[in-house]
């Protein structure tokens, strides 16, 4: 058994309060997003395009998972329509989620990673994108619910 008074390594700097009121009654969104890994270990980001929320910074690829629609489905969808490559269900592994509240609604989205795919990235909607070295993910601006997905990435890669 661990007492709460037993000396730790982590600070209350470390675990700052989480952004969640669960008395704030916001919708759920559940956003899918995905982690492309190439041979040379770097990470796809995609630019959020002009006239989108949040315009500006870069993201995990993925989307909205549909209504009766499960998450692998609604990734191998989007980045077949966003990035026009093919992506089996077999090559996503689950690795970590963000919870986070906006200011209108609360997003949740897992991350799943991905080392093998067909095709050439391509973006299909005017979107830039670059391949990024794990270190240079935070030198990247980046909405609020993908930042903590950037050190859990960096600890596992």
């Amino acid at each position: 058994m661990i007492d709460a008074s037993d000396n730790h390594p982590y600070t209350d700097e470390d675990c700052p309060p989480p952004n969640v009121d669960p008395e704030a009654g916001l919708p759920t969104v559940l956003v899918a997003a995905i982690a492309l890994i190439d041979i040379d270990g770097r990470v796809l980001l995609a630019e959020r395009p002009a006239g989108k929320s949040m315009a500006g910074l870069w993201e995990f690829p993925g989307g909205k998972v549909e209504t009766g629609e499960i998450p692998e489905a609604a990734l191998i969808r989007e980045v077949r329509e966003e990035l026009a490559i093919d992506i089996s269900a077999a090559c996503l592994a689950p690795f970590a989620f963000a919870s986070h509240s906006y200011e209108k609604f609360h997003l949740l989205m897992p991350l799943f990673l991905c080392r093998k795919w067909h095709g050439l990235v391509d973006p299909q909607e005017g979107q830039r994108v670059k391949w990024v070295r794990i270190s240079g993910l935070s030198d990247y601006p980046m909405p609020p619910a993908d930042e903590p997905l950037v050190a859990m990435l960096r600890d596992f890669l």
